[in-house]
């Protein structure tokens, strides 16, 4: 395969196109198959559940609908191509290509570091401010916070791949990853990246901060409130539970991929932990949020049921 692309660089870089990096495998694309069709199933399985269910018609599940879309989004931004990458010799993606995957990968990503705060936000309000949450959470509210997600996602995502197409790439264009994110396009690039770096560093840096900084605060505030009261801790918690499990494994490897000095990247340590933030967590969110979800779990069960009758008959 080596050979092969070597022979090819040539006529790669003339040609306006990256080759992938990854190399052929049955076993992986069958396991990485059933991880994305879980997530699809998953995902979409929540968003039913959130646009059927009139119990669920609250601020928290309209936020956990679109964390359901977010997380189908940016996981079918990456892993269609791969799975087709892992099975065919042609492992190649356009200039345009490339970057429309970079651009709508941090789109979604960005929103979701948003979405998540919100949804922190809407907690702590159903906690420490029960007789006011219709009013503080109303609809207006609900769709102004996720609009702001996405207007920010959209913007940053914008810039960043904007000056990611200010670099000169002279070939051999061999992404060493097995999509286009952006630490392996820098590494390929002819130019100063420093500018490039700087900015990840500064929005990224401020994306993370403002949004963990809502969560850490909103928990602090719940926290306190439930200590002081003491006779709702349990309940208060198991509401919360699910909502801290995915922001720990989401900023987790956010924060160890891409807040970090660009001469720490290992490439094959970076694609294992990439394997596991756009297509495990994905996968796991729905999980997460059904097992410690009453409400949730009891919709699935009754769409369960619904579906294997209409199968019968």
């Amino acid at each position: 395969l080596w050979i092969k692309l070597q022979i090819n660089f040539h006529i790669v870089s003339l040609l306006g196109i990256f080759i992938l990096l990854v190399i052929s495998d049955v076993t992986l694309f069958v396991l990485f198959l059933l991880i994305y069709v879980t997530t699809v199933i998953g995902n979409l399985g929540i968003i039913a559940a959130v646009w059927l269910d009139s119990q669920l018609q609250t601020p928290m599940y309209f936020f956990l609908g679109h964390l359901s879309f977010l997380d189908l989004c940016y996981s079918s931004v990456v892993t269609p191509k791969m799975l087709l990458s892992l099975l065919s010799e042609r492992k190649t993606i356009s200039f345009a290509g490339c970057f429309l995957q970079l651009y709508f990968y941090a789109a979604f990503v960005i929103t979701e570091c948003y979405l998540l705060a919100g949804m922190a936000y809407d907690r702590y309000v159903a906690i420490c401010n029960p007789l006011r949450y219709l009013i503080l959470m109303s609809k207006k509210v609900c769709v102004s916070l996720l609009a702001g997600s996405y207007a920010v996602g959209l913007f940053n995502s914008a810039i960043f791949t904007g000056f990611a197409l200010r670099l000169s790439f002279c070939g051999p264009n061999v992404i060493d990853h097995f999509f286009c994110d952006g630490p392996p396009l820098s590494k390929l690039a002819c130019s100063d990246t420093s500018l490039n770096q700087m900015l990840l560093f500064a929005f990224g840096g401020f994306n993370k901060v403002t949004t963990i900084s809502v969560i850490l605060i909103s928990y602090g505030h719940i926290l306190f409130t439930v200590l002081r009261t003491g006779s709702v801790l349990g309940k208060a918690f198991g509401t919360c539970a699910s909502h801290l499990m995915v922001v720990t494994i989401f900023y987790g490897t956010l924060i160890f991929m891409y807040l970090r000095p660009s001469s720490s990247y290992n490439l094959g340590r970076d694609k294992i932990v990439s394997v596991f933030y756009t297509m495990v967590t994905p996968m796991l969110n729905p999980f997460i949020y059904s097992l410690r979800n009453k409400e949730v779990k009891n919709t699935s069960f009754i769409d369960a049921g619904l579906i294997c009758c209409t199968f019968d008959s």
